[in-house]
């Protein structure tokens, strides 16, 4: 499976031929993915036959669209039995693929389907940016209608805490941007909070946006809804996101979850202000998508409002961003709600097939 290969250690799968075989392959790969090995012209059929099986590390399991065919979730399936899944957003100037880094989530966030599901096991480097060249593929075989033709960006907010498997992603980002040469500042890495994670991230060479899942605005109410914040209170977080700040020169977004009843208070915007304020942040609100195991429910239209009027009378730059795939299971905190389709157009797909 070459993308489970270090794009410069291609090589190895072709000892006897030519080193520019290596190279003609990894643009294959990298800078001109393709859904089937025979779309691979410059290569010799004999080395397009040998990798036809196994290009991918996964198959694609279930495909399903929403939105007017601008969205889409495919569930990966890798040797393994873990699933990955991945969603496409189309837009009229940009297509942004939302990316898994993990199968399940450990961190147990109560509003996340991911999380309350469990952890199966970190992906690779090879399996993140696979994602990658799957979408780029399809977009290039099959636009959405109205959309480009092409990635624009890239969001690592699917399946997993990013920041939790850190040497990972990290290798995954250094494939999208300096190998397949996509720009740093069109891809977001979000965060419920791994302050060495963000610490980390502050340090690398890539002007990348970090995203910090927030969803409340007082250690008491948030260590209810994300755990993790027993071990890395807000302070910490604040700190961490401050540090990132100060070396990119880069605003944190803050994402918030409107939970019906719990986060969507005056009192919480009032103590969500300052902090936006300090990191001076966007503040990324969505209503809540519900999910089988959980009582949530997303907040009332007027609750919505009177949230988002009293940020924005305290100043806050904020907005309240529109449901993508929700009947699919393809919105914020829905992957891995469930292997099989729901709702709306899906099928199954043989990669290369289309």
């Amino acid at each position: 499976m070459p993308y489970l290969i270090d794009p410069d250690d291609l090589g190895s799968l072709f000892p006897n031929e030519p080193s520019y075989r290596a190279d003609q392959l990894r643009s294959w790969l990298y800078e001109h993915p393709v859904l089937s090995a025979d779309q691979m012209t410059n290569l010799p059929a004999h080395m397009r036959d040998e990798i036809s099986d196994k290009l991918w590390p996964f198959s694609v399991e279930t495909e399903q669209t929403a939105d007017n065919g601008t969205t889409m979730k495919w569930l990966f399936r890798a040797p393994d039995g873990n699933a990955i899944e991945a969603v496409l957003m189309g837009y009229p100037k940009r297509n942004t693929l939302c990316i898994s880094s993990q199968a399940g989530c450990a961190l147990g966030c109560t509003f996340c389907a991911t999380g309350q599901f469990g952890f199966d096991r970190h992906l690779e480097p090879g399996e993140i940016y696979a994602q990658v060249a799957y979408a780029s593929a399809y977009l290039a075989a099959s636009p959405l209608e109205g959309c480009p033709d092409h990635l624009t960006n890239i969001v690592y907010m699917g399946m997993g805490e990013p920041l939790a498997n850190y040497a990972r992603v990290r290798e995954s980002l250094r494939r999208i941007i300096e190998v397949r040469g996509l720009g740093a500042r069109s891809i977001t890495v979000s965060t419920v909070g791994v302050v060495p994670g963000m610490l980390r991230l502050a340090e690398e060479p890539w002007q990348v946006t970090l995203a910090v899942s927030l969803h409340a605005a007082d250690d008491e109410l948030r260590s209810s809804l994300v755990p993790l914040n027993k071990r890395y209170p807000i302070a910490e977080v604040e700190a961490a996101a401050a540090k990132f700040f100060d070396a990119k020169g880069r605003r944190v977004s803050l994402e918030w979850t409107l939970i019906d009843g719990v986060n969507d208070t005056l009192e919480q915007a009032r103590k969500l202000a300052p902090i936006a304020e300090r990191l001076q942040s966007h503040v990324n609100v969505i209503a809540l998508n519900p999910t089988p195991l959980s009582p949530d429910r997303p907040s009332r239209p007027e609750r919505i409002e009177s949230f988002m009027s009293e940020l924005n009378r305290l100043g806050v730059n904020s907005t309240l961003r529109h449901m993508r795939g929700q009947d699919i299971d393809a919105a914020c905190g829905q992957l891995r709600a469930r292997s099989e389709p729901k709702r709306g157009s899906a099928q199954r797909v043989e990669i290369g097939k289309r």
